[in-house]
């Protein structure tokens, strides 16, 4: 919603309340009235946006490694919906997206040496890459499908250009598939306010659902896990480091 759009409901609701003894009431219903639409405008065009990307052609498009992955799984998903009643198994989805990447060049053949290793959590292992980036192993554990952890990937890819996931490959290790991604090193210089990072998430319609989990209805996504390791504060801002974003089934809606 443009500024001028803004500006003729300003002056078209004082036309009509012109002359009232509670003008200044009426004032503030009139400017927390735009507030609300422009807000659902914007969380309306980023919405957009987000379904462009998840569903369409946006952000890198097909010349991105991590959408080319994406739009895979995501046609093999909606080809199974057609033919089965029942969803298939992560393994099975699993085994697809191992046989698409051989052929499609997209195995990461590097060595990763435990000499690298930084730390462990319970999705990933982090490996330091060089003086400027890390190297995440994510085994995609949070979530149902490896759908839904690329689709988290773009998601954040969306929200936080500045600690931005590059897609290296798929890796199999121990039996066990990994998808390995590249992230900025971020080293952080205070101890994460959550507080201030909920007033943030809250100010942005991003309501509170319990311990460091939270829900945009406007948007139809959920995102979790925002504790003091995955959110990291630098010279007083926020880099959101490691995300975990589903989609609900309101995301689809416009």
């Amino acid at each position: 919603m443009g500024v001028l759009n803004l500006a003729r409901i300003y002056y078209s609701y004082k036309a009509q309340y012109r002359g009232a003894i509670f003008w200044n009431e009426c004032k503030r219903a009139i400017i927390e009235k735009i507030v609300y639409l422009y807000n659902k405008s914007l969380m309306k065009h980023i919405k957009d946006e987000l379904q462009n990307i998840i569903i369409g052609n946006g952000q890198d498009g097909q010349s991105s490694q991590l959408k080319k992955i994406q739009d895979f799984l995501r046609g093999n998903a909606n080809a199974g919906s057609k033919l089965e009643e029942q969803k298939y198994l992560k393994s099975e989805e699993e085994s697809l997206l191992i046989d698409y990447a051989l052929r499609e060049n997209l195995m990461f053949s590097g060595d990763i040496s435990e000499d690298l290793f930084i730390s462990e959590g319970a999705e990933q292992k982090v490996y330091r890459f060089n003086d400027h980036s890390v190297i995440k192993l994510n085994g995609s554990v949070f979530y149902e499908y490896w759908l839904d952890y690329f689709n988290s990937l773009l998601i954040h890819n969306y929200f936080f250009k500045s600690t931005s996931y590059e897609f290296l490959g798929l890796k199999v290790i121990d039996d066990s598939l990994f998808a390995v991604v590249k992230q900025d090193f971020i080293l952080a210089t205070e101890t994460t306010d959550l507080s201030a990072l909920r007033s943030l998430l809250e100010y942005n319609r991003f309501n509170h659902l319990r311990n460091n989990d939270y829900q945009s209805f406007d948007l139809g996504i959920i995102f979790e896990d925002l504790h003091d390791e995955n959110v990291l504060s630098r010279d007083g801002l926020l880099y959101f480091i490691d995300t975990v974003f589903y989609i609900t089934p309101n995301f689809y809606n416009k």
